[in-house]
């Protein structure tokens, strides 16, 4: 039985950065009808994509500080967009 040619590990960064625009626009239409207001819905959904991104690349096994843009660094990306709308908002 003939074998299947190695698929490549890594996406070009272009295919990255257009997943991680995709879901961000995702997140961003599920938030704004979420019934407990569009700041913390997009914060708890930032949160579950920062878990989803890393399991995802656990199960890959995608070097944490590789070359090429992976799930890892979508995680990070999450997560600073996180901090960000989790300090604005803040009430205190």
């Amino acid at each position: 039985m003939p074998q299947a040619p190695d698929m490549p590990r890594t996406l070009s960064p272009l295919r990255v950065i257009a997943r991680f625009a995709v879901r961000l626009a995702l997140l961003i239409g599920f938030a704004a009808f979420g019934s407990v207001g569009f700041g913390r819905s997009l914060a708890v959904l930032l949160w579950m994509s920062i878990i989803l991104c890393a399991l995802a690349s656990l199960v890959r096994r995608e070097p944490l500080f590789g070359a090429a843009l992976n799930h890892w660094d979508e995680a990070v990306a999450f997560g600073a967009l996180f901090a960000l709308v989790h300090i604005v908002n803040d009430p205190a």
